[in-house]
């Protein structure tokens, strides 16, 4: 009786002793002490720094310590631009749908549509990605038409904004983008034989996307596509439009080969 007693105690310290060894085993934040401003210095020399690993956790906990004042706002703003850097894309979308969502009247909200637009622009580029020799006409056209929508929502309720000359252009090569992306395919479908898919294509991208360089190619698919299908008619009516529209196309001249030489190194 008297063993079992003392087994059960020795147990009970066993289990004390492990209990404190998990406490004592348990990180501690450095943090605990600091002044929100300190953080927030803190957060900015790791972001100066590009140790935006390092900073996420630092704004995470400066958007609490200073909650309900500018210097949250800005956390979760800086939050979003680690994330960002730091290849979270997901994330980064997330934070700022939730700036806006809790800040409707924020000064900052252009600056919040404009990231949203950056980030689903090109997420693997830099910020002046546009200027680069990448032709996004063959990456995800969902995340192009989900940044065309911030950057139009941003020029419609923003247009003194500074960030909006920069979200126009960046407009104007998304829908260049995703016209040349509608040619891309109907070219595929041209060159294998399936002229009805071709055409369907060539005729979307001339719907939808007015004034694109792309459209001169999708009337040329047209033309080769409607003469490939004995359609007559509507061959010489497109070549008439492709001819007034684009006298000088090397399309007539040279054909698809014309296509060789991507649009965006022209823009």
């Amino acid at each position: 009786m008297e063993r079992a007693r003392l087994s059960a105690a020795g147990a009970g310290v066993l289990a004390l002793a492990a209990m404190l060894a998990a406490c004592s085993s348990k990180p501690t934040d450095p943090t605990s002490g600091w002044s929100p401003n300190r953080i927030h210095a803190e957060s900015k020399d790791e972001l100066n720094s590009g140790a935006y690993d390092k900073a996420i956790p630092l704004l995470e906990r400066l958007e609490g310590r200073a909650a309900g004042t500018p210097l949250a706002q800005q956390a979760q703003l800086d939050k979003a631009y680690a994330q960002f850097k730091d290849g979270q894309k997901i994330e980064a979308v997330a934070t700022l749908e939730r700036f806006m969502r809790l800040h409707p009247a924020s000064p900052a909200i252009d600056y919040a549509l404009y990231m949203k637009g950056i980030i689903n622009f090109n997420d693997e580029l830099g910020l002046f990605s546009f200027m680069s020799s990448q032709d996004l006409s063959e990456r995800d056209q969902q995340a192009a038409k989900q940044a065309f929508e911030s950057f139009k929502e941003l020029v419609t309720q923003y247009p003194d904004s500074r960030y909006t000359p920069d979200a126009r252009a960046r407009m104007r090569y998304t829908v260049n983008s995703l016209a040349q992306y509608e040619v891309h395919v109907a070219r595929y479908y041209y060159t294998r034989g399936g002229y009805v898919a071709a055409v369907n294509r060539a005729q979307q991208a001339i719907a939808d996307y007015r004034d694109a360089p792309a459209l001169e190619e999708a009337l040329y698919i047209l033309v080769q596509s409607y003469d490939k299908l004995g359609m007559k008619d509507l061959h010489d009516d497109t070549l008439r439009v492709l001819s007034q529209n684009y006298p000088n196309s090397a399309y007539l001249s040279r054909g698809l080969k014309a296509a060789s030489k991507p649009w965006w190194q022209l823009w």
